[in-house]
């Protein structure tokens, strides 16, 4: 490898740790700020993952993605959690935001069995939106926690749906940068 190529690795592990390992240890950005990148960071990750056209595997893909920003929002917001707890939580605040998520998952299986390979690509604004929803959802439950508040399910589910229909928008404008990123990593 290169001098210059190892440059490149350091610089990118760097930002890597900046931005998402160590981002709650930031004092230049508030805590809002910080979940805010970590959100879109990860709500951006999901979608670009979701473009791989293998049916049914989403939730075992995304998952462990957003239970793992769920460990970096809790850090920012002072109750830090394991991959494992934070994906149990997950699926507890599923449970009271609804059918939704279980609903999305199916919107996704049929893309991409009835479009294979572009059925991914069709599915971005979804799973940036859903991934997106999550991050705040879950923002809103770790806020709660670190006051020792009680958790609202009506307004787990007010963030849910306003989130979702809010960045659907949002993953739309974002779908031809992961499209063409895509490319150019395979050429």
């Amino acid at each position: 490898m290169s001098t210059k190529q190892e440059g490149v690795i350091s610089k990118a592990k760097e930002k890597l740790k900046r931005e998402v390992l160590d981002i709650e240890n930031r004092t230049d950005i508030s805590n809002d700020e910080k979940v805010a990148r970590i959100i879109k960071i990860f709500a951006t990750t999901c979608a670009a993952v979701a473009v791989q056209p293998i049916p049914f595997a989403d939730i075992f893909v995304l998952t462990p993605i957003q239970a793992y920003m769920g460990t970096r929002i809790a850090a920012i917001r002072g109750v830090p959690v394991s991959e494992a707890k934070a994906t149990t939580i997950i699926k507890e605040l599923f449970g009271v935001v609804g059918l939704g998520m279980l609903g999305q998952n199916f919107v996704l299986t049929a893309y991409k069995i009835g479009v294979p390979f572009a059925g991914g690509f069709m599915t971005i604004p979804l799973v940036y939106a859903a991934s997106y929803a999550i991050g705040k959802v879950i923002d809103y439950f770790f806020i709660k926690k670190s006051r020792n508040e009680s958790i609202n399910p009506e307004e787990l589910k007010r963030i849910w749906k306003e989130t979702l229909k809010k960045k659907k928008k949002e993953g739309k404008k974002i779908k031809d940068d992961i499209r063409k990123s895509r490319k150019a990593y395979e050429d």
